[in-house]
C-alpha cells in the first residue's frame, strides 16, 4: 500500500529536519491546565442551615459555582468546610443562631476577637483546648522564589496524611502555579492534610512607615477584598477555604478583628515563629515561612521533624474542633 501523504515529506530532507526541529526550538505544545470553575454572586452571609441527613452548618458565604448556587458551609463542632450545592440545604429557624454560640466554633470566633486589640499578634497564638502537640501553620506570602520543597518533602515521608496549616496570599497562588499544584498533589495522595488558611490578597508591606499604617493597616486598602478575593481563588481552583485567618506581618486593629468577627473567621497568630526564636511546646502554633524568603526557620525545624520531636496536630484541634 502506497503512503502519498508522508512520500512528499521524504523527497525534502531539508523539510523534515525543519519539522523535526521544530519542538526543540519552541518546546513543545503546551498542554491546558483543568478548567478553572467561574465563581461569581460571592456574598457574605451568616446563616444556619441544615442538610438531608439533619446534620446543622453555618453557611458563611453564598456564590455561584459555574452558574450554580453553591454555599461555602461550617461544621460548628468540627470546624470542617465544605463547598456544596445549594439546593441540599433548609435554613433553620433564627432562634436556632442562639446554639452557635456554646459550639467549639462559635466560642473561638468570640474568644479569638475579642479585646483587647494588640498590634501584634492577635487572635490565637496558641491551643485553647488541651493538645498533645504543636499545629504547624507555614506562611506563602508573595515571593519570587520556589517554596520550601524540602520541607514539604520531609512532612510527606510517612504513612499517615501530615496536618498541616498552609497560610496562603492571592499574590503567591497566581504567580506559582506549579507550587500549587505539587501541593493539590500531596494531598489528594493522602500524604497531607492542609487547612487553607487566608493570608490575604496582597500582602501590602512598606518597612519605612510604622507597623500602624503598614501591611493590611495600610491607608486605602480595601479589607474586604483582600480576605474575599483569596476565598474565591481557592474555590476557582477546588480548593476550600478554612474558617482562619492570618494577618500579614501578624499586625491588625480593633476594625479589622472586628470585621473578622463579622466575616465568621479566626485570626491565628503565633507563640513560635521559629526565625525570630521562639520555642515550640505542647498547643504552640508553630509559624515557618514556606515561600524561600526566611531560610533560618526552615533550617531550625527540619531536624525537629526529622527527630520526631514535634508531633503535628490540625488546626481546628487547638479549639477542640
Amino acid at each position: 500500500m502506497s503512503l502519498p501523504r508522508v512520500a512528499p515529506v521524504l523527497r525534502y530532507p531539508a523539510l523534515l529536519v525543519l519539522v523535526l526541529l521544530i519542538p526543540l526550538l519552541f518546546g513543545p505544545t503546551p498542554v491546558c491546565a483543568a478548567a478553572e470553575a467561574q465563581i461569581t454572586e460571592y456574598r457574605v452571609v451568616h446563616t444556619l442551615v441544615r442538610d438531608t441527613a439533619g446534620r446543622q452548618r453555618l453557611a458563611i458565604r453564598s456564590f455561584n459555582r459555574d452558574g450554580i448556587p453553591h454555599l461555602l458551609l461550617v461544621d460548628p463542632a468540627t470546624f470542617a468546610t465544605f463547598d456544596l450545592p445549594a439546593g441540599q440545604f433548609s435554613t433553620e429557624p433564627s432562634s436556632a443562631e442562639k446554639l452557635l454560640a456554646a459550639t467549639p466554633f462559635g466560642r473561638a470566633l468570640q474568644s479569638s476577637t475579642a479585646a483587647p486589640y494588640p498590634l501584634q499578634n492577635d487572635g490565637a497564638t496558641r491551643a485553647e483546648a488541651p493538645l498533645a502537640g504543636v499545629c504547624l501553620t507555614i506562611d506563602l506570602c508573595p515571593s519570587k522564589r520556589p517554596f520550601e520543597r524540602e520541607l514539604f518533602d520531609t512532612l510527606t515521608t510517612g504513612a499517615a496524611p501530615v496536618p498541616v496549616a498552609v497560610a496562603v496570599t492571592g499574590a503567591w497562588l497566581l504567580s506559582h502555579p506549579e507550587e500549587l499544584a505539587y501541593l493539590k498533589r500531596e494531598a489528594a495522595a493522602g500524604k497531607l492534610a492542609v487547612t487553607w488558611v487566608n493570608h490575604s490578597l496582597h500582602h501590602p508591606y512598606d518597612p519605612q512607615v510604622p507597623l500602624a499604617r503598614t501591611f493590611l493597616l495600610t491607608p486605602g486598602t480595601d479589607f474586604d477584598a483582600e480576605v474575599l478575593e483569596v476565598e474565591k481563588l481557592l474555590l476557582a481552583r477546588g480548593l476550600v477555604p478554612s474558617t482562619f485567618f492570618r494577618f500579614p506581618g501578624l499586625v491588625s486593629d480593633a476594625a479589622t478583628v472586628k470585621r473578622l468577627r463579622e466575616l465568621s473567621l479566626i485570626p491565628i497568630g503565633a507563640d513560635a515563629w521559629l526565625a525570630k526564636g521562639e520555642h515550640p511546646k505542647k498547643g504552640s502554633f508553630v509559624l515557618v515561612h514556606g515561600n524561600g524568603n526566611e531560610p533560618k526557620g526552615i533550617k531550625l525545624i527540619l531536624p525537629m521533624l526529622r527527630r520526631g520531636d514535634l508531633t503535628l496536630m490540625p488546626l481546628a484541634a487547638a479549639f477542640g474542633g
